[in-house]
């Protein structure tokens, strides 16, 4: 686990960190999305290589590489003002089920391709978007067809993201008899004034509701998003948002910190005014909130499992589909924008719902772009992905990938070690609280240097 020991106290944290939302400093919130996401960044993937993609999928099974399954349901009751992801607030039910049936057969066009025919998912993730949007019949039929085509049976995980006020008792229990793990409930705050004013759909009534019945289900996991430093957000209800989000005592928390990307409502308002730093807090305060939050969870008896979650019980509250991906796992990303990667090879879908339509009837594969990665850059993918648990072996990657890490990175390593951000224990490099809290900031030193210029791309 990250070495706390740098940890800023709780005592004063604002006072020292926090900084006005409109003072003159190199430090507030601007556009653009610093959250590591992938490697390489992804303005480096281009529909030009395309037939790679083609070319592993049409070779043999990778046997020893476990297999994770996505399909990405991008429907919403109303779209917040930071998303920045593919969503769509429009659509009926027929074009929905139209949707779905796309997504089926493009699930049906992978299984029989050589190197994922026969292969069971190790997990498998729904994402939006909205799945909890979808109909308990429209879940009913969706996830009964994948099973048909990539079965289920030795899954260890099978992760479902919410929007809190779509969700009825009911379709709960439908969730959980279709063989949801993990439910993941994106409140974001318990503060109504907050929800309204950044977007969400749903309120802090409804959240409690979710909660409450999923609770009485036996999930293995409920997970709570919340978000610091949201529009109107202040010390105060920060620290109510942590102290209810502890009480509602959920198998685990994940905290991001608002980042303003070029695609949302947020920077479209900021282009018109003219304004370049966003209307939210600046990064100290939202370090500062953060490691305020882990230290009050830590205090409850959770801990930090990486840069962005806290676990109740750590044996217990795993993360299948992060680790396993960030440590080189295949991914079979179906829907529209969706992101996957086989063999090494990246690929994503087309952007759009029509095209991405267009295509799947007409018997193709929906992908518009992709990226064939060398093994150093699959080498620095692992290494800076697995950072963010807060601690990672140097064996592994000497065994993996022959690289000796203390020496490929002395430089770099040194100087995080020199500033407090990192430390070593025997054969694990350690990232310190102050580091934990800005680690997607950090991990650019790690890039090869053809790629640091398209870092917040």
């Amino acid at each position: 686990m990250p070495d706390s020991s740098n940890s800023t106290s709780t005592v004063g944290v604002f006072d020292k960190l926090s900084l006005p939302l409109d003072g003159d400093s190199a430090e507030q919130t601007e556009v653009g999305n610093y959250f590591v996401a992938n490697y390489p960044p992804f303005s480096f993937w281009a529909p030009e290589y395309k037939s790679a993609v083609m070319d592993v999928l049409d070779g043999p099974a990778a046997n020893d590489t476990n297999l994770g399954v996505y399909f990405h349901i991008p429907f919403c009751r109303k779209r917040c003002h930071f998303c920045y992801f593919r969503v769509y607030t429009d659509k009926n039910a027929s074009e929905i089920n139209d949707y779905l049936e796309a997504g089926i057969r493009e699930f049906e066009a992978y299984a029989k391709k050589p190197y994922l025919a026969g292969r069971k998912p190790q997990f498998v993730y729904f994402g939006g978007g909205t799945p909890s949007y979808l109909s308990v019949k429209q879940l009913q039929s969706l996830t009964d067809r994948m099973k048909d085509l990539f079965p289920w049976d030795e899954t260890e995980e099978v992760a479902f993201e919410c929007e809190p006020g779509t969700l009825t008792e009911k379709k709960l229990e439908a969730l959980k008899e279709i063989g949801v793990t993990r439910l993941s409930l994106g409140i974001e705050a318990f503060d109504d004034h907050l929800l309204e004013v950044n977007g969400r759909a749903h309120r802090s009534k409804e959240a409690y509701r979710a909660l409450d019945f999923a609770k009485t289900l036996g999930f293995d996991q409920v997970n709570i998003d919340l978000i610091a430093g949201m529009m109107d957000e202040t010390e105060d209800n920060w620290k109510k948002c942590v102290d209810t989000a502890i009480e509602q005592d959920p198998d685990c928390v994940t905290i991001y910190q608002m980042e303003i990307p070029y695609n949302t409502t947020i920077y479209r308002d900021m282009k018109e005014s003219g304004r370049i730093s966003a209307p939210v807090a600046t990064w100290p305060t939202k370090r500062a909130w953060v490691d305020w939050a882990f230290n009050r969870f830590e205090e409850a008896g959770y801990t930090v499992s990486s840069a962005y979650t806290v676990v109740k019980n750590p044996e217990t509250t795993k993360f299948v589909y992060r680790d396993s991906l960030w440590e080189g796992a295949d991914l079979l990303s179906a829907g529209v924008a969706s992101f996957g990667h086989f063999g090494g090879v990246h690929y994503q879908n087309q952007a759009d719902v029509d095209p991405y339509n267009e295509m799947v009837n007409s018997g193709k594969l929906p992908i518009f772009r992709s990226y064939a990665t060398s093994p150093e850059e699959r080498f620095v993918r692992e290494f800076v992905l697995q950072l963010k648990l807060g601690r990672t072996s140097m064996r592994y990657f000497q065994d993996k990938y022959g690289v000796d890490v203390s020496t490929h990175y002395a430089a770099e390593l040194g100087k995080l070690e020199d500033d407090g951000y990192f430390s070593k224990d025997g054969d694990d490099i350690v990232v310190r609280r102050d580091g934990m809290l800005q680690i997607d900031r950090l991990l650019h030193g790690f890039f090869l240097e053809e790629h640091l210029d398209a870092r917040y791309t």
